[in-house]
């Protein structure tokens, strides 16, 4: 049996944890996939996975072989997508992933608009809230919002990415409109479950202030932030690449303009310049020329 593809088999197995979820996105039976890991089992002489009625995890040794597979098939990838490209002409599969609420306003249409120049070439976009593992996730980019970006990394610049506070109409006409940053404290909060939750940071010329909000609802994803906030719930810190276009609409109103919350930067991370693909290279410098004449 092919090898590559038993690993390719092996390594969705691990991921999934189940014999039948690979073979439904591998569009194989699940006796084929059965056969495929004992093949690759039989070609090292060591048993990769323990099998229970409800459960299927890596062994040591299948823990080494997954990491070992994980390499070599994307280096076939890489060597398959650089044989292949001729030209402009891009092909392959590249994966990137960002954050919920960035692969909704942004990263959906960029990747739209990217792939209608290169239509032999095929996009993954894994939308998590997760820092996920590049390598072992198999990630050729990760578009991500950070004030210090992973120094593991390789990171390219690509847009500051800045927050306002904000409130609908309705509920700051039953709740007030706070005047200074000690007044949050006597609001209702909406905050990001993993950032800043009970503390927020503000800054106005040489002033600086620290606000204990009271948060009644967090989350740990943006745009969930954002409904909350249309609902009435309260107020709520938003990036501007969500906020703005319920500003312009005014189903949003910014709460104490004249104050700033810290700035962070939307980076596209990669682990290594060595080998970066020629999809990764055009991809990279589609999205630098996209954001820098982005409005948000």
């Amino acid at each position: 049996m092919d090898r590559l593809t038993a690993m390719q088999v092996f390594v969705e197995v691990a991921s999934s944890g189940s014999f039948s979820a690979t073979a439904d996105k591998l569009d194989m039976s699940r006796a084929m996939v059965t056969r495929y890991v004992g093949a690759l089992e039989q070609w090292l002489g060591a048993r990769l996975l323990q099998r229970t009625t409800r459960s299927v995890t890596l062994t040591d040794a299948g823990e080494s072989c997954l990491r070992r597979s994980q390499q070599m098939l994307a280096l076939m990838e890489n060597v398959e997508e650089e044989t292949l490209s001729r030209g402009d002409e891009l092909r392959g599969q590249l994966r990137i992933t960002c954050s919920m609420s960035l692969a909704y306003a942004q990263m959906a249409a960029a990747v739209v608009d990217f792939l209608a120049s290169h239509p032999q070439l095929k996009i993954d976009l894994n939308a998590s809230e997760g820092a996920l593992n590049l390598v072992e996730a198999r990630i050729d980019l990760a578009i991500r919002i950070s004030a210090e970006p992973d120094p593991m990394l390789v990171g390219r610049l690509l847009a500051p990415c800045t927050s306002v506070l904000v409130a609908s109409p309705a509920y700051l006409a039953a709740h007030g409109r706070p005047q200074t940053p000690a007044d949050l404290a006597t609001h209702r909060c909406l905050s990001y479950a993993n950032f800043g939750k009970s503390t927020w940071k503000l800054s106005r010329g040489n002033g600086h202030a620290e606000v204990r909000v009271a948060s009644h609802f967090s989350a740990n994803e943006a745009t969930a932030l954002l409904r909350a906030t249309l609902a009435g719930g309260g107020i709520a810190l938003q990036p501007t690449y969500l906020a703005n276009p319920h500003l312009q609409d005014g189903s949003l109103q910014q709460v104490l303009p004249a104050w700033k919350v810290p700035d962070m930067a939307i980076y596209a991370l990669y682990p290594s310049r060595k080998h970066l693909s020629p999809a990764v290279r055009a991809l990279l410098d589609f999205l630098v020329q996209r954001f820098a004449t982005a409005r948000w």
